[in-house]
């Protein structure tokens, strides 16, 4: 047993239940091998508990793959392949196709129809950066492999980057500020960040302390700022769009604003570090 146990927040484990590959890692009364799903709602909400009174910890999008530890009652226990999260999700989002993705929503938010008709009612709305799996394609839309039809000219190749990430959230500029949310309808300072990041071909972890320890270098003190550059607070993150501004998802305007760096730190915000991708 090592001296020190994974983040639980991307490891799946509990004192009852732990995936099999952290036997000998973990503590825990049984480890199990976990079955793959697919999420095939526009997105999914993810807890910290099997309750729907629990507070949002992310989401998962349309398409993405999830590996089940557990089902009861409703709710599945199982961690994300994205970026690794762990947490408890409807077992309804789910179901047990997981065909490969070769596309990406470019769109800040696209529907899903059922046939290839904008004049049929939407099935859903996938959003920005979401994956899916192209079977086919007519009328300008595409047949997925989950099931409905996209227009066209809302997805990419899976190869096919924003490489200006700052530009990418700036596309965001007035979307709600959500606890947990990763989407174009709701975001919050990391998922911004996150998402700009996904659509420019850069994985990211999903908190902001996660994504300060590991994207990028440091920016030395005193050094100018660049666009794209990541700034970080006790609990919170930005993205720089020049030498003076910041981009974030914050509570403050509860939306997604871009405004003087100087201005956010005159609120009492203190900068723990910057760093560059």
């Amino acid at each position: 047993m090592t001296a020190s146990l994974p983040d639980p927040r991307t490891s799946p484990y509990r004192a009852d239940l732990a995936a099999a590959h952290l036997e000998g890692i973990v503590p825990a009364d049984r480890f199990v091998e976990g079955v793959p799903c697919q999420i095939r709602a526009g997105f999914a909400t993810v807890k910290g508990s099997p309750d729907f009174e629990a507070r949002q910890t992310t989401q998962a999008l349309f398409g993405e793959t999830v590996t089940v530890y557990e089902e009861h009652d409703g709710w599945v226990w199982g961690q994300l392949s994205g970026d690794g999260y762990v947490g408890y999700l409807r077992l309804d989002t789910l179901w047990g196709e997981t065909p490969e993705p070769t596309h990406q929503v470019t769109a800040l938010r696209s529907f899903l129809f059922p046939e290839p008709d904008l004049k049929t009612p939407p099935l859903d709305v996938l959003s920005l950066t979401t994956r899916v799996a192209a079977a086919g394609e007519r009328n300008g839309f595409v047949e997925l492999a989950q099931g409905g039809w996209v227009f066209a000219r809302h997805l990419a190749d899976l190869a096919a980057h924003q490489r200006d990430h700052a530009a990418t959230s700036r596309r965001l500029l007035g979307v709600p500020y959500l606890w947990g949310g990763k989407t174009s309808l709701g975001l919050d300072c990391s998922g911004l960040v996150q998402i700009a990041l996904a659509a420019a071909g850069i994985a990211a972890p999903r908190d902001s302390d996660q994504q300060g320890g590991t994207l990028g270098r440091p920016v030395p003190e005193g050094e100018t700022l660049r666009s794209g550059d990541l700034v970080f607070f006790p609990g919170h993150v930005g993205i720089m769009t020049g030498p003076e501004h910041l981009i974030h998802a914050n509570a403050f305007h509860m939306m997604v604003t871009e405004e003087p760096l100087s201005d956010v730190v005159a609120r009492g915000a203190r900068i723990t570090g910057i760093r560059r991708l």
